[in-house]
């Protein structure tokens, strides 16, 4: 479980195919002795499990396995070395909830549409998959690329944000621009209202 803020701008040091996906070495500012082997990290917004750790030259790294379903569904096909992540460690008893509750499962993905910088924000507007869209309102919660959004309009299957420049500075937002794809998870209590939802009218629960 996360809350989608992000609290490191991680660099892709590796990648290499496996029989399960891909392999992936991401530099970090995270201490790999406070790492535990299996523990969650979201990557761009999507949750994998840390299945090697290290230091190296002073660097510190941990490494990740992308299956079928992530490839799938999420960029992580896209990502090349020296590439930028959004990174959050998973929420533990106690801390605060800053954003939202976010799963780390991704749902799709989002392509940029518009941005429109302005002197004390960006505006983004993107283009959703048509399964996605019924599970975005106004004013509701999304994560981007792991980071915790408001929703600011909607439009059918397109919707906007507007990002402060403290979110472009601590995260990827800087360097996103039109036609980029971005991973996108739908708020979770809106997953589980369209499926009550589609029970409604007698149905046993």
């Amino acid at each position: 479980m996360f809350t989608g803020i992000v609290t490191d701008i991680g660099r892709i040091a590796a990648i290499s195919e496996i029989p399960a996906g891909l392999r992936t070495r991401i530099l970090t500012v995270y201490d790999p002795d406070g790492i535990a082997l299996g523990a969650s990290i979201a990557c761009n917004g999507v949750c994998h499990t840390v299945t090697a750790k290290g230091r190296d030259a002073g660097e510190n790294w941990f490494e990740i396995e992308s299956a079928a379903e992530t490839l799938k569904l999420t960029t992580v096909p896209k990502w090349k070395v020296g590439d930028r992540l959004n990174l959050e460690r998973s929420l533990a008893i106690g801390d605060e909830l800053g954003g939202h509750i976010v799963q780390g499962h991704v749902d799709g993905t989002a392509e940029i549409i518009e941005r429109t910088d302005h002197p004390e924000s960006a505006f983004f507007r993107f283009k959703v998959p048509g399964e996605c869209a019924p599970f975005i309102a106004k004013k509701g919660g999304v994560a981007l690329d792991g980071t915790s959004l408001t929703v600011n309009d909607v439009d059918g299957d397109t919707f906007s944000v507007f990002l402060i420049p403290h979110t472009l500075t601590v995260t990827t937002w800087g360097e996103r621009k039109c036609g980029d794809l971005v991973n996108l998870e739908v708020d979770m209590m809106a997953r589980y209202a369209a499926r009550l939802a589609q029970y409604a009218g007698g149905a046993d629960l």
